[in-house]
């Protein structure tokens, strides 16, 4: 691929979606080649992680370390989906998310300062990686005076309950009923507790695999969602993640130490942090499930025993 190593995961997904994504590979050496000439950069080794975009390390014109970052198209992505990001870049400015240098929307293209590796690659316990997390959630949240450009999060809770639903009825129930039931109660709660007025920049995303280092002891999100929305709502993702830590033992004990965990580190309350930590870990199941991946089962089993109880 003229000198660019496309990761697997993005090839298969590019192909796996058609014309779109077959055009989007063959044309993608051009575009790095005139986003190159476009910003002066000079173009290294492609970077792993990601699953919908090609990311490659690259040095500025005046040698500073940057990351190109170029999206697969709207209608593999979402048509707002690169929109969104571009707009949480921009209200961040580089606190708590990495600083946007330069982006090309008829490209879907981002140019990014270049952070050290993620917390996963550190070797970061989960608790350290909720500290982690945490700590760059704190420097991200903010309110916003112009809301354009981001998804609010009753729309989101909205979005979320109505996939769940789907994908329940198109998998033959993989979770129990009561368990969907639940949390489309919590979705239900948390649309309703939205309010613009007291709500913040949110990441969407704030997983380990997202939070890097930015410098010892200081770590800055990547890949933000752009939601306006609680600040409950960007503890979802820590609240879902780790499932397996969660089954090695009493999944609704820990994951309610888990939510107080959170909200000492964050001062949100765990209620709210339950209930869309509930929502986001079934529909991730069942997403997974969509797509083949048995990971999908993990989350489910822990999501059915949560539905037993709440802190």
């Amino acid at each position: 691929m003229a000198g660019l190593e496309l990761p697997d995961a993005v090839r298969r997904r590019a192909l796996a979606s058609g014309a779109s994504g077959e055009q989007w590979l063959r044309e993608l050496p051009g575009v790095v080649a005139a986003l190159a000439s476009q910003w002066g950069l000079t173009v290294g080794a492609t970077m792993g992680g990601g699953t919908a975009a090609l990311v490659a390390a690259v040095t500025t014109a005046r040698g500073e370390a940057a990351v190109l970052k170029v999206a697969m198209p709207t209608e593999i992505d979402g048509p707002d989906t690169f929109r969104r990001s571009v707009t949480a870049f921009r209200l961040a400015d580089g606190q708590g998310c990495a600083r946007l240098l330069a982006h090309d929307d008829a490209r879907s293209a981002l140019l990014l300062e270049r952070l050290g590796p993620n917390l996963v690659d550190l070797g970061f316990s989960i608790d350290q990686q909720l500290v982690g997390i945490c700590a760059a959630l704190r420097q991200l949240w903010r309110p916003v005076l112009d809301p354009s450009g981001l998804q609010p999060g009753d729309d989101k809770a909205h979005w979320l309950a109505d996939h769940i639903v789907r994908w329940w009825e198109e998998l033959d129930h993989p979770c129990t009923e009561r368990t969907v039931a639940t949390v489309l109660g919590y979705a239900e709660e948390r649309a309703a507790a939205y309010d613009p007025e007291r709500s913040v920049l949110a990441h969407g995303d704030a997983h380990g695999w997202n939070t890097l280092e930015a410098a010892p002891g200081e770590y800055k999100l990547v890949d933000p969602e752009g939601l306006l929305s609680e600040r409950a709502h960007d503890l979802a993702v820590p609240m879902r993640e780790s499932h397996e830590e969660l089954l090695a033992g009493d999944p609704l004990a820990l994951g309610i130490a888990r939510a107080h965990r959170l909200r000492e580190l964050t001062g949100v309350p765990v209620e709210p942090i339950w209930q869309w930590g509930s929502i986001e870990r079934v529909a991730t199941g069942l997403n997974c499930l969509t797509l083949d991946e048995e990971q999908g089962h993990g989350f489910l089993a822990v999501a059915d025993r949560w539905a037993e109880g709440a802190p």
